[in-house]
């Protein structure tokens, strides 16, 4: 096929080479493995430049999703103040997309109760549960508890979309 899209069928490799010479183009090999192979005269680095952009076009368009954790220590004893200043973190998380692992840390005589843990991570998950989807639920890793959160999709109204536009 030359550079217009024209097809010029089953021809001679040092002809179709000739060909790609004349026209100040490259000869590209696009199918290897059929019989005969199929080659096209375009130019190389054109087709180079738009392949490369179009990849980046598609990574523009991808949505990628971090796992962010946030630690709660001390169980059953941390404070009204620093538990809504953790919980707001998460929800900043939930936000912005990410995937929030919530986890509590016990150290020494704690670990003996992970009950009052148990019980943390469900304050958490019961005020978060409009933002968010339990993904794992709580599992015991070395010393700590912890739970995984996925944020919810946001639905966009069709009525919404069309006014935006």
């Amino acid at each position: 096929m030359d550079n217009v899209g024209k097809q010029l069928g089953v021809i001679p490799t040092s002809e179709a080479v000739r060909l790609a010479r004349e026209q100040e183009l490259d000869l590209v090999e696009m199918a290897s493995t059929s019989d005969p192979p199929v080659c096209r005269i375009l130019d190389y680095g054109k087709l180079r430049y738009l392949q490369a952009k179009k990849s980046k076009e598609a990574r523009k368009s991808q949505k990628s999703t971090s796992l962010r954790e946030v630690q709660f220590r001390g169980g059953p004893n941390i404070a009204d103040h620093d538990f809504r200043t953790k919980l707001r973190k998460v929800q900043e998380l939930l936000a912005g997309g990410d995937k929030v692992k919530v986890s509590v840390r016990f150290r020494g005589r704690q670990q003996a109760h992970p009950e009052n843990g148990m019980q943390l991570l469900r304050r958490v998950v019961d005020v978060v549960k409009e933002e968010s989807n339990l993904d794992k639920a709580p599992t015991m890793e070395g010393r700590s508890l912890s739970v995984v959160l996925t944020p919810i999709a946001q639905k966009i109204n069709k009525k919404e979309k069309v006014q935006s536009a």
